[in-house]
C-alpha cells in the first residue's frame, strides 16, 4: 500500500507516521489488489482530525474522523475504514451472486403475475 501522509498545523513525527503504518497494514490485508492512501492530519483548535482518501482497484472510500488526541482520531479512522470496506465487499459479493431473494419474497416484484 501506497501512504502518503500530510500534516496540516501539526509537525511531523515519526510516532504519528509508524502508527497509521501499523493501522493501515492491518486494513491492507482486507484489499484485494494494491492500493493508494492520502491521509492528512490537522489540528485546529482543540480538534484533532484524520482525513484518508483511498483508493484500489474497484473501490474508492473518503473517510473523517476527528477526537481529541490525534491518536484517537487515527484509531477511530481506522475502524471506520474497516467498516466501510467490509460494507463494500459484502455489496460486491451480494452483486456477483445476483441474489434474488427480494424478488421472490415480495410478490410486488414479481415481473410475471400469474
Amino acid at each position: 500500500m501506497q501512504i502518503s501522509i500530510t500534516f496540516k498545523k501539526i509537525e511531523s513525527s515519526d510516532a504519528l507516521k509508524s502508527h497509521v503504518q501499523e493501522k493501515l497494514e492491518k486494513l491492507e490485508k482486507m484489499l484485494d489488489a494494491p492500493a493508494d492512501a492520502n491521509l492528512v492530519l490537522s489540528v485546529e483548535k482543540i480538534r484533532h482530525i484524520a482525513e484518508i482518501s483511498l483508493s484500489c482497484e474497484k473501490l474508492k472510500i473518503h473517510a473523517k474522523e476527528e477526537a481529541e488526541t490525534m491518536y484517537s482520531a487515527i484509531d477511530g479512522l481506522a475502524d471506520k475504514l474497516q467498516t466501510l470496506i467490509k460494507k463494500n465487499k459484502e455489496k460486491a459479493r451480494r452483486h456477483l451472486a445476483g441474489d434474488k431473494q427480494t424478488i421472490k419474497t415480495n410478490p410486488d416484484l414479481d415481473p410475471l403475475p400469474l
